[in-house]
């Protein structure tokens, strides 16, 4: 490999080209797909999408990669950070984000993508094992949040494929997985559900109503209102809503 990875990065490079095969099938790849790739690392996935797919945009924050990203015409590679870079301003846009999705920012950055890459159909990525859970996770369970909240009112999974710690260097001391999902219609009034969802569980601990007051969405009256005529009690708390609930709330609150 001939490179150390950077801790303070927190890489871990993709070596085991076995696991290309799962992604390509759960990514259903096609030959005019323009696919968005963040962390490509030393390129193992870059060179096999580009192999499939009319364009790569890689995304990475190392420049000292460069080397092993010089791989033609089928790949476009920005340096920077993904979370603030302008990836919605990339050409042609990409309609699919297919990545090992480095640890630190998996989250925020499928969450954000949501709204920031309206081109983009299709999500398979890498992500910690915790991570691929917390996306479609049910109300009521541990791992149940706002980013399971808003992706399962945005797109719909279609695949899951447990990950071996194997398949990297250096190896994680976490579990992997990759999860596939694609954009399905969102609600019309996906920005104010947004705020509501956030507002709700900013506060886990405490009630929603409470939880919406402290974050500045709703004083508790209006929020208990609100909760009473979508037939939810006062004191019931953010994790117990289903996303549906959230959305008939986010109406009950205009």
């Amino acid at each position: 490999m001939n490179v150390t990875p950077k801790k303070e990065l927190g890489q871990h490079f993709l070596v085991d080209e076995n696991v290309l095969r799962v992604i390509g099938r759960m990514a259903e790849l096609d030959e005019s797909d323009v696919v968005l790739e963040v962390g490509p690392g030393l390129g193992v996935l870059t060179r096999y999408l580009a192999d499939r797919v009319a364009l790569v945009h890689a995304v990475e924050i190392d420049r000292s990669l460069e080397p092993h990203l010089r791989l033609g015409e089928h790949v476009h590679v920005t340096f920077g950070d993904a979370l603030g870079l302008d990836l919605g301003s990339l050409a042609p846009p990409p309609n699919k984000l297919v990545a090992n999705l480095p640890y630190s920012i998996a989250t925020p950055l499928v969450a954000e993508s949501i709204e920031r890459l309206p081109t983009v159909r299709l999500w398979c990525v890498m992500v910690q094992r915790e991570v691929a859970d917390r996306f479609f996770a049910r109300p009521g369970t541990k791992a149940y949040g706002a980013v399971s909240v808003l992706l399962q009112l945005a797109a719909e999974r279609t695949a899951f494929h447990p990950v071996s710690r194997t398949v990297f260097r250096p190896r994680p001391n976490v579990d992997s997985a990759l999860i596939a999902f694609r954009r399905v219609p969102p609600p019309a009034a996906f920005p104010s559900v947004r705020k509501v969802v956030q507002g709700a569980f900013a506060h886990r601990r405490k009630t929603l109503p409470n939880s919406l007051a402290l974050a500045g969405v709703a004083d508790r009256p209006r929020a208990e209102g609100a909760l009473d005529s979508i037939g939810q009690p006062s004191n019931v708390r953010a994790e117990a809503l289903a996303p549906a609930e959230f959305v008939a709330l986010t109406e009950a609150l205009r």
